[in-house]
């Protein structure tokens, strides 16, 4: 058992480092090496505990208990980026994303006061029975705080899935089958640690529990869950290299002249006020094949056709806010502009402007005044 769990924290640190390196580094194969790391440096952690090298030497015990190998709080906010930017193509996390990963402040509260016991005990500020204290304070957290991670973990994953069905019809289909599957085995896990945790958390059940079963319930599908989601995340980095050596097939004055073909369309022709265009329609009035507009699109230009066209039709809708063209209902100019479903348009609207429609209005109305009042 160890040293499955041991063979899983090396393999997962390769793939890491390997995810990490390279010219290609996209988003989704950085967060996918973060969340392999981690789930590796827990590995590490059980094997180490497991040998009993922090009983066997007194560097190891202070390593142990001040070293954060153990940081469970961030494993639900990397699921959830990850399966985004699978689902989203161009994406990009900004700086307000940052706020999703502060909780990781609970995985080092445990470290925080091994670190107070480590200084007390070096420079004799702390008595034995002090020290014990503080020894069994930082086990509870532990034990404890493992509550809140589950519950963090499963609740980002309701998101993740619910970002799934938001882009189910946006999405590569290759990205779109390995998110699914991503999901489902992490949602396996989340299962297999509940009926670990329910009697972990007993308080009078604990110590048995781990003497009769340990952590193995728990860490050997981690272990293997690292070789898994190693082999998919370099199969899936193969092939996005495959499709861009496919698009680089292009010259740099075919890709132009595509661009510029796409652009006239949307910009002097306004195709993205037809609610039926597709991209059927859009080769027939550029005359491009539909794989040369999908390679320009999602390699040169970083959208899917999808967003594309209402970028044009959001641009279009703020215009004619903007002008106090309000004969119309927001969701009656939306329709003029393009949109064919008022749940795509607020969508579509938050996505690219960070607020509803109705917020941007109130914003713009709100300027309006004051530009009126000067």
């Amino acid at each position: 058992m160890n040293v499955i769990i041991l063979l899983g924290a090396l393999q997962g640190f390769i793939i890491s480092a390997l995810l990490l390196s390279g010219k290609d580094n996209l988003v989704h194969q950085k967060l996918l090496a973060f969340l392999i790391l981690i789930i590796s440096l827990a590995c590490l952690n059980l094997y180490l505990l497991e040998i009993n090298l922090p009983g066997k030497s007194r560097f190891w015990f202070e390593v142990g208990i001040v070293v954060p190998l153990i940081l469970a709080m961030p494993l639900g906010p990397l699921i959830f980026f990850y399966v985004k930017s699978l689902m989203v193509p161009g994406f990009t996390q900004e700086r307000k994303d940052r706020i999703h990963f502060y909780p990781v402040l609970l995985d080092l509260i445990p470290r925080m006061i091994g670190a107070i016991y480590v200084m007390g005990e070096s420079s004799g500020l702390i008595s034995v029975e002090d020290g014990n204290f503080l020894i069994n304070l930082m086990n509870q957290c532990d034990t404890y705080f493992d509550i809140p991670r589950w519950i963090s973990v499963s609740a980002y994953l309701g998101w993740s899935w619910r970002e799934v069905q938001v882009y189910t019809s946006k999405a590569d289909a290759r990205n779109l089958r390995w998110a699914k599957k991503f999901l489902t085995g992490f949602t396996i896990f989340q299962a297999i640690w509940l009926l670990h945790l329910i009697p972990y958390a007993i308080p009078s059940f604990s110590e048995e529990w781990i003497r009769i079963v340990n952590w193995y319930p728990v860490y050997i599908p981690l272990a293997f869950m690292v070789y898994w989601l190693g082999i998919n995340g370099f199969l899936l980095r193969t092939e996005a290299k495959r499709e861009n050596r496919k698009g680089n097939l292009f010259s740099e004055d075919e890709v132009e002249k595509i661009k510029t073909k796409l652009l006239v369309s949307m910009e002097q022709d306004r195709l993205y006020l037809d609610p039926d265009l597709n991209l059927n329609s859009l080769v027939m009035h550029t005359g491009i094949p539909q794989k040369a507009i999908s390679a320009v699109l999602n390699q040169k230009i970083g959208k899917s056709f999808n967003e594309f066209v209402n970028e044009y039709r959001i641009r279009e809708v703020k215009q004619r806010l903007q002008q106090g063209a309000l004969s119309l209902t927001i969701a009656g100019i939306a329709f003029e502009c393009g949109f064919n479903s008022q749940a795509t348009f607020q969508r579509a609207f938050k996505q690219a402007a960070g607020q509803t429609p109705s917020e941007y209005l109130s914003e713009v109305t709100n300027a309006s005044k004051i530009s009126a009042q000067i």
